[in-house]
């Protein structure tokens, strides 16, 4: 018989709301009807479980990690309050993950789709352009509704930059995948990847460097995502220096696209382009530590209070999920000491986190 816990009691502010009230959870949902003998857990400021829009779960820099490691990479996360996850590619299968009540609820893309021989060594699925759209159907019935591409990479035969597929290919790919039901996203760095893969209706742009004002627009009134991965984007300079000896022209390409990502993110948020929070963990990032990107971010100018929503509600209704702590929600959230739109750094310290109806972990 499954342990069902006793009614509990929260009180405090329920972002976005402003209003203190006492939250119950029993069977595992929020209610607002007064519970005889509930326990108060925790008070403070209430705030919907976090989202972390762009996590490569089960992956570190020589590919796919065993389940013990995956485990550890899942409880670092949601320790800090992320409650969700959005998988951007990943080689192994965990979908296991999605069977654990005390791990984030999951949203899996499958494997990268790469160009052969034009990205990390063993992430991605690699093909060449006329196999590019059946790859993408197989992720796309392999996931949980998203396919991620990897736009562009470093050519060698170049030696700088350039998109890893042909326009028409990449058109082949996004229909491929949304004849399946599912959406798709894709890594991209520069400027030239992205008319063909906004003309060919993509749903998101990871890290988006390239953005120029044409694309904002377009983007703004397609409904097409982005996840500007900050923390990931200041590994620009050290790239260029890494490359800089056999590939010059790459290493100015990452420079000149380091020196202006501050501006292109501020024209994003003022085109109105929808952005969401990524902490890119796995690989060469870290887990657990979704709260510095959204303070980094709020560095680069964005208003906190948009990107604290863009890490928790608005991210949980983009993703598909209950927004807000209404009355018969998931019981996802977090307890904070201050409001985080007020107070970013209460966000790296969550008093109590609840996952499922269930404290699964709080501060020491």
């Amino acid at each position: 018989m499954t342990d069902v816990p006793a009614p509990q009691r929260f009180r405090g502010v329920v972002l976005p709301g402003e209003e203190t009230r006492d939250l119950y959870v029993v069977d595992g949902h929020v209610t607002y009807e007064p519970q005889a003998g509930a326990d108060t857990v925790a008070s403070g400021w209430l705030l919907p479980g976090l989202v972390d829009a762009h996590n490569h779960l089960g992956l570190e820099d020589g590919g796919a990690v065993d389940d013990d490691e995956t485990e550890r990479q899942a409880v670092a996360d949601r320790d800090t309050g992320v409650l969700l996850l959005r998988d951007c590619g990943s080689p192994a299968d965990t979908r296991w993950v999605q069977q654990r009540d005390d791990l984030p609820r999951l949203v899996r893309a499958g494997r990268h789709v790469a160009r052969t021989r034009r990205y990390i060594r063993h992430y991605a699925d690699e093909v060449e352009p006329d196999g590019l759209a059946e790859a993408v159907a197989t992720q796309a019935r392999a996931g949980d509704g998203w396919v991620k591409l990897v736009g562009d990479w470093i050519s060698r035969d170049d030696g700088d930059l350039a998109p890893s597929f042909p326009p028409e290919a990449f058109a082949a790919a996004i229909d491929a995948a949304h004849a399946e039901g599912a959406k798709v996203t894709a890594h991209c760095f520069g400027v030239d990847v992205l008319d063909g893969l906004l003309a060919a209706g993509i749903d998101c742009i990871e890290h988006g460097t390239g953005l120029q004002e044409r694309h904002l627009d377009q983007m703004a009134a397609a409904g097409v995502a982005l996840v500007p991965t900050v923390l990931q984007t200041d590994k620009f300079p050290g790239f260029a220096d890494a490359g800089r000896e056999k590939f010059p022209a790459y290493a100015t390409t990452m420079e000149t696209l380091h020196a202006r990502r501050r501006a292109t993110l501020l024209a994003a948020h003022e085109a109105g382009v929808a952005l969401y929070v990524g902490s890119d963990g796995g690989g060469t990032g870290r887990h657990g530590y979704l709260a510095e990107e959204v303070a980094a971010m709020v560095e680069m100018g964005l208003p906190a209070a948009d990107v604290v929503a863009a890490a928790s509600w608005r991210g949980r209704g983009w993703l598909g999920f209950e927004p807000l702590l209404s009355e018969g929600a998931p019981a996802d959230f977090v307890v904070l000491d201050a409001d985080p739109r007020a107070d970013l750094s209460t966000l790296a310290r969550p008093a109590c986190v609840v996952l499922r109806g269930r404290v699964v972990a709080t501060r020491v």
